[in-house]
């Protein structure tokens, strides 16, 4: 793939950061309510499940990139390892995912900017965000890798400082109501008011906030020391993510009732507004300013080096392979920000667009599958290197092989298979299906016709 040219400038601060603003974006500061409402404080363990298959799919994840640590990756891996037709299936829908995702990200700092000024429109905010994430985008690699470090901290230092007070109030140093404990986790129908069963439904929302840390394989092909970087991030990312998950939602459930969390605004604020603490609150909207900014930056980063290898595949258009003077793929990056612009402007002229409704919903299902390419096509180069004796040469293995991998790929296909009974998910199957397929009909289609010719 000519991964010589790309230019090494991502160091492993960069790479775990990266992959943390992928992955804790405004979702997650905004959409936990519907877990809660759904879960309870069942949600705890709903989220540690979530944290677990992330472990398994990071860990077949790194051993792949140690292995051969190209921008593209998991797109590359399929090729190899699967199919390249599952291939070109999988890296279209992946790019389609994240060009209809980072415009709900500006749209929605859009949203949170009329918290602080709202005489401006949304939209004009949406398209000053995303000319921001454009230019930071067009930097030099390591200026990308900067930008997203300092976004990334910014919610990791929010995190921490919840968990922070969430603690103090629930032992009652701070506010009236004295020490807490257990009595508002417990309180309201229990640990799991809704039954245990609604683990399980709660869980490719789950996948949805989780989504963004593949993006680690992404950047495999512009960090300076794969072999010795990844393996660090994957396991430093994994479990940061379980602790910047499992720990503050553990809290929030301690402090606020389940059954006042909603979706009309952030459950982290409405926690700390509950006990008085309204200055945290508005603090907690300038945090999901940042997260909003920070997952459009990742996500328009991953969506070009999708593209990018695609046509390095030749499944996507050659020029959007070509590499700039700074080694970054500008071809690949403009495409992938002028679809991204051209969904910004269909929310201009039709908030309620069907069509964007469609293209966001679709985000869960393409996101479950490139992980299950992930672990599948791990579990194919294991167990062809077995077959060959060449396992030994591995610099970095998934320990547990096959149980870690297998529990990856099947957990995640149950997620898919639950989607199509919810109500509330059943449009995103069903628009993501044929987003898969079409891709995988017209490379099989091409490919014969090459062949006719040839004869």
């Amino acid at each position: 793939m000519n991964e010589e040219k790309m230019n090494r400038g991502l160091k492993n601060r960069h790479l775990q950061l990266i992959s943390l603003g992928g992955v804790i974006g405004s979702g997650y500061f905004l959409g936990t309510g519907y877990v809660l409402e759904q879960a309870g404080p069942a949600s705890v363990l709903a989220y540690l499940l979530g944290g677990i298959i992330v472990l398994c799919v990071m860990l077949c994840l790194a051993e792949l990139a140690v292995e051969k640590p190209i921008s593209g990756s998991f797109v590359t891996y399929a090729k190899e390892h699967i199919s390249p037709t599952w291939a070109c299936g999988v890296g279209w829908a992946y790019w389609l995912t994240w060009v209809a995702y980072v415009p709900s990200e500006m749209i929605a700092a859009g949203i949170i900017m009329n918290f602080f000024l709202p005489a401006v429109s949304q939209l004009w905010w949406a398209v000053l965000f995303s000319l921001l994430v454009t230019c930071i985008n067009l930097f030099h690699v390591d200026k990308f890798g900067e930008s997203e470090s300092w976004l990334a901290l910014i919610k990791i230092v929010a995190l921490v400082a919840f968990s922070i007070v969430a603690g103090l109030i629930c032992f009652g140093v701070i506010g009236d109501q004295g020490y807490i404990g257990t009595s508002v986790l417990l309180g309201s129908g229990g640990f799991a008011p809704n039954g245990y069963w609604s683990i399980v439904l709660t869980m490719v929302i789950i996948l949805v906030n989780f989504q963004g840390t593949e993006i680690i394989g992404l950047a495999a092909g512009e960090c300076k020391e794969p072999a010795k970087s990844i393996p660090i991030a994957v396991r430093n990312v994994t479990w940061r993510i379980i602790a910047l998950y499992i720990i503050p939602i553990t809290l929030l459930v301690s402090i606020l009732p389940w059954d006042k969390a909603s979706l009309e605004e952030s459950v982290f604020a409405a926690a700390v507004n509950h006990y008085g603490l309204t200055g945290f609150g508005a603090f907690f909207a300038f945090v999901i300013l940042t997260a909003a900014i920070s997952c459009s930056n990742s996500g328009l980063y991953g969506a070009a080096r999708a593209m990018h290898a695609l046509a390095k595949m030749d499944m996507a258009p050659k020029a959007f392979g070509n590499l700039n003077k700074n080694g970054m793929p500008s071809h690949a990056i403009w495409i992938s920000i002028c679809a991204c612009w051209a969904v910004i402007m269909l929310y201009a002229f039709n908030p309620d667009s069907v069509i964007y409704t469609y293209l966001l919903a679709v985000s869960g299902f393409t996101g479950a599958i490139a992980w299950i390419s992930i672990c599948w096509s791990q579990y194919r180069s294991r167990k062809a290197m077995i077959a060959a004796g060449t396992e030994d040469s591995l610099k970095y293995k998934t320990p547990f092989f096959p149980y870690v991998t297998l529990f990856g790929i099947w957990s995640q296909v149950v997620c898919l298979i639950i989607m199509v009974f919810m109500p509330d998910l059943q449009a995103a199957f069903f628009t993501g299906v044929p987003l898969l397929i079409a891709p995988m009909i017209w490379y099989k289609l091409r490919a014969r016709r090459r062949a006719a010719l040839a004869r």
